[in-house]
């Protein structure tokens, strides 16, 4: 089964202190540590389209933090055809991911991670997650 926003929205709103932005398809996890009261940890990927125009948001494929550059190697190196990345994202720890080409699981344990690597430790471990 293809994965769409619909799932990456039903799995991001059931983890905990996760709210759904207000102005862009996107999630973030609420940490009193964060200058705005909460970390984005997944959204959707704004492609640059045409040079020197805005980007467009783009719903098939969507943006998750990782642990690290390791991990993102790792993404990158296991599937080119599900993981990516773009000069934008160099040196950040996020990749791009292809809904039409992972499945629900994969999708939860990445969205999942993301989330806890975004959210404050005392709530990682209070959860369980």
């Amino acid at each position: 089964m293809v994965a769409d926003q619909d799932d990456v929205r039903r799995i991001a709103l059931s983890l905990p202190e996760t709210v759904e932005d207000e102005d862009h398809f996107g999630f973030r996890v609420r940490n009193k540590a964060a200058k705005s009261g909460a970390k984005q940890f997944t959204w959707a990927w704004n492609e640059r389209v045409i040079p020197g125009k805005p980007r467009v948001p783009r719903p098939d494929v969507l943006v998750v933090r990782v642990a690290g550059q390791a991990e993102k190697e790792m993404l990158l190196a296991a599937d080119a055809g599900k993981f990516f990345t773009e000069p934008h994202y160099n040196g950040f720890p996020a990749v791009l991911i292809r809904l039409a080409a992972i499945g629900e699981d994969e999708l939860r344990e990445l969205i999942t991670d993301a989330w806890r690597c975004q959210a404050p430790r005392d709530l990682v471990r209070d959860c369980g997650l």
